[in-house]
């Protein structure tokens, strides 16, 4: 599918820029030599807004090498960073003058002396927001760089409490995107992202596809979605579902081979889901959440664990795993917890359980909390 004028859309009404409903997400790109042409293969079909990070390995490195031969010019190119999610030096902060030069990195990175987008990456909390917006902090480093004319534009990723999001889409006239989750199983931005587009900030929706939960051939999310939909493939529907949204102006489509691509545009070729199949679709789903499957609910009386195990999270895997039935999206969940050194919300592993049963005590769930620890630890350490 090649992209007219007739199928782009406004990217925000603040920056003046258009792009297509499916843009290119660049975290997990292959290795170079098939990364180049994959990239290229996108921006040919119209996802010429590119997302990457800093953070994201060598995502920037491939990037540089894909968008020579003219196809830096097709694109609008967008990367983002931030101390409280990437150190790249021990006295990295939230400077200005420390955002400057993650900046001139990227760029140098890229091979680029010009970048249309530079964003704060996952503000989470009101003081994120707060180091952001300070005199002398985040934002005036991209504001350097964008009166140097390095830099056209700039916003925010989040993960933040809506209500928070709210505040910061009233106070930040200077926000031209915000990067939210958005998906067939997770409605919890919805509101905020239709008040961000109302403001005329570009909405970008990332796991579109729930995390890839959508991908694993679930048999109980095939049947859910199949009797409200009429439709076996949770991707279509999960596609035609964001599609009907008019106030998400793009989805990132992850990259990682030829198909992503083009069954992502097929999707969006076809027609939006009805305003019944929504309901249905959404009604349906949501017997499967924890709440009415009885499991954690993630009110976090049980914490704090004396031993440091982020319970919840914990929780929220065995959940992925024993209920959804979607056991990669459970262990990518687990080991980002508690094996990646690089994530802002931490936990000990499971297997520092002492079974003091302090937990235990308090959920209101009355959940067997501890069975469900070793659990954790038999799936999805067995391999680690």
């Amino acid at each position: 599918m090649a992209v007219t004028q007739n199928n782009q859309v406004d990217f925000g009404k603040r920056s003046g820029l258009k792009c297509f409903p499916v843009s290119t997400g660049a975290m997990r790109l292959p290795e170079e030599q098939k990364a180049i042409p994959l990239v290229r293969q996108a921006i040919d079909a119209g996802m010429i807004y590119i997302d990457t990070s800093r953070g994201y390995c060598d995502s920037e490195l491939k990037l540089a090498k894909s968008l020579k031969d003219g196809y830096r010019r097709k694109v609008i190119l967008s990367s983002k960073w931030s101390p409280w999610n990437l150190k790249v030096e021990p006295s990295d902060d939230t400077s200005a003058d420390c955002m400057y030069r993650r900046i001139i990195e990227s760029m140098q990175r890229l091979e680029v002396d010009y970048l249309d987008f530079y964003q704060i990456w996952a503000i989470c909390n009101p003081e994120h927001y707060n180091e952001t917006v300070r005199k002398g902090g985040m934002l005036d480093g991209i504001r350097r760089a964008m009166n140097e004319g390095l830099v056209g534009h700039t916003g925010f990723t989040t993960h933040d409490k809506p209500e928070n999001i709210s505040r910061y889409i009233d106070e930040a006239d200077w926000c031209e995107t915000i990067l939210f989750t958005y998906n067939i199983m997770n409605h919890t931005y919805k509101q905020v992202i239709a008040k961000a587009h109302e403001k005329g900030i570009a909405t970008v929706v990332m796991n579109p596809l729930s995390g890839g939960m959508l991908a694993e051939n679930s048999a109980i999310l095939i049947q859910a979605i199949k009797q409200a939909s009429g439709c076996d493939n949770p991707i279509e529907v999960a596609h035609r579902y964001l599609a009907s949204d008019t106030n998400v102006d793009t989805i990132l489509c992850g990259i990682t081979k030829p198909n992503d691509i083009s069954s992502t545009i097929a999707n969006y070729q076809k027609s939006p889901l009805s305003a019944e199949q929504i309901v249905s679709v959404e009604k349906s789903l949501k017997s499967l959440t924890k709440e009415n499957l009885g499991f954690c609910t993630d009110c976090k009386y049980c914490l704090p664990c004396p031993q440091g195990i982020n319970i919840p999270m914990i929780m929220h895997a065995v959940y992925l795993d024993k209920f959804l039935r979607v056991p990669h999206a459970a262990k990518c969940h687990y080991h980002w917890i508690v094996h990646n050194p690089q994530n802002s919300i931490p936990s000990a592993s499971p297997t520092e359980c002492t079974e003091c049963g302090q937990c235990e005590e308090k959920c209101t769930q009355m959940i067997k909390i501890i069975e469900n620890l070793k659990y954790a630890v038999c799936v999805f350490d067995k391999d680690n």
